[in-house]
C-alpha cells in the first residue's frame, strides 16, 4: 500500500480534499493510506513549542531542528525507504516526472514548512528534499502537501478509470494537453472542430498532437524549448550509425 505520512502543526487540515473524489474512494478501497502527525507532540516544554527566533536576528520564527528531528525519526526511521520531502518555496519545482517517480515508490514522508522556515541542520541531517509547487509563498506547507499527495495518488494503479487518462494529459510527454470538446455540437455559435467528428482516428491523433504543440509553444515557451531539445536529441540518436562490436583478437 502506498502511504503518505505528513508532519504538521495543523493535522486537522488532513485528509481535507483527499477524503473526497478519486483519492477518497481509493483510500477507502485500501489503495493508499494517509496519517497526519502533530509536530507539537514532540515538543518538550509545557507550551508545546516547536519554533524559536532566528539566529542572527530578523522577523518571524524558525521551526526547531531538535523537535522536528524527533518527529521524523519517530515517523520514518532509518530503514524507512520513503523519500522525506519538505514543502518549501525555495525547493525544486515539482514536475510530473517527479510525481511519477514518487507514485511508483512505497509512498512519501512530508514535512510541512511553516513560519520563516526550517532550521537548516535538520534539512541536512535528515536528508529532506525541498519541493515547491510554484513560484509563490503560502501561509504554510499543508496546501502544498495536499497538492503533492493528490498528484501521486491519482497515478496509483486502480485509482483512475482508464490508464489512458494518465497517459494523454498535460506534461505526460513534455507537452501541454490538447483542447477537449463534447456535446452539444454547436454552442453559442462555436462548433466542434470537424476533424473530431470525422471518424478518422489518424487525423484526430494528428490534430491533437498539433494542437498540443501549438498550445505549449504559445503558453509555455520554457516547456517547448525543452521538448524541442529532447526531440532533436531523439532524432540525432535515431540517425546515428550503429557502432559494430569489436572483434576479439588473439593476444
Amino acid at each position: 500500500m502506498w502511504r503518505a505520512d505528513v508532519i504538521t502543526i495543523f493535522p486537522e487540515m488532513f485528509p481535507g480534499p483527499l477524503g473526497a473524489s478519486l483519492a477518497g474512494k481509493a483510500r477507502a478501497n485500501g489503495i493508499w493510506d494517509l496519517a497526519a502527525t502533530d509536530l507539537r507532540d514532540f515538543a518538550t516544554d509545557r507550551h508545546r513549542s516547536v519554533d524559536d527566533t532566528p539566529a542572527g536576528g530578523g522577523p518571524g520564527m524558525v521551526l526547531r531542528a531538535d523537535v522536528l528531528a524527533r518527529a521524523i525519526d519517530a515517523i520514518a526511521p532509518e530503514h524507512d525507504p520513503r523519500p522525506r520531502l519538505l514543502t518549501s518555496p525555495r525547493g525544486k519545482p515539482l514536475t510530473q516526472a517527479r510525481v511519477r517517480e514518487l507514485a511508483a515508490g512505497p509512498g512519501v514522508v512530508i514535512v510541512c514548512g511553516r513560519f520563516e522556515g526550517v532550521d537548516e541542520r535538520v534539512i541536512a541531517g535528515r536528508n529532506l528534499e525541498e519541493v515547491s509547487i510554484g513560484d509563490y509563498v503560502l501561509s504554510g506547507g499543508e496546501l502544498a502537501a495536499l497538492v503533492l499527495i493528490d498528484a501521486c495518488v491519482r497515478l496509483l494503479p486502480g485509482v483512475m478509470g482508464k490508464e489512458a487518462s494518465g497517459a494523454e494529459e498535460s506534461f505526460s510527454d513534455g507537452l501541454l494537453e490538447y483542447p477537449h470538446y463534447t456535446r452539444p455540437q454547436l454552442f453559442e455559435g462555436r462548433d466542434i472542430p470537424p476533424v473530431l467528428v470525422s471518424g478518422d482516428h489518424g487525423r484526430v491523433a494528428a490534430w491533437r498532437r498539433a494542437e498540443a504543440e501549438r498550445i505549449t509553444r504559445e503558453r509555455r515557451p520554457d516547456l517547448w524549448a525543452k521538448f524541442r531539445e529532447a526531440d532533436l536529441t531523439r532524432m540525432a540518436d535515431a540517425q546515428a550509425p550503429a557502432i559494430p562490436p569489436k572483434k576479439a583478437t588473439d593476444g
